[in-house]
């Protein structure tokens, strides 16, 4: 059963720029997994500080696998100490 996931970034003052582009490098990476069927990042429009990635994968097992890959890891590890609290992803079914 197709999984989505959003995961919330929210950067400490003054580290808006390097959680940006910790996440441009970790996305294309991402979506060259071959059971990632879309992933987008997108930025608050109202708070610059505020991030979100939202993927779909073709299920909950693929997403574990992804989050074990070295990518994954050294995304984890560069952005967690730029951010105000430990990452917070959601995962989802479709309702519609």
């Amino acid at each position: 059963m197709e999984l989505g996931v959003i995961g919330e970034f929210r950067a400490r003052p003054g580290h808006e720029a390097a959680v940006a582009a910790a996440i441009a490098k970790v996305v294309p990476a991402t979506a060259r997994e071959s059971t990632c069927l879309a992933i987008r990042a997108w930025r608050s429009n109202r708070d610059t500080g505020l991030f979100f990635i939202h993927s779909r994968w073709i299920d909950e097992a693929a997403f574990d696998a992804h989050a074990a890959l070295p990518h994954t890891v050294d995304f984890i590890a560069t952005v967690e100490p730029l951010l105000t609290h430990r990452v917070a992803v959601e995962r989802l079914t479709r309702l519609a």
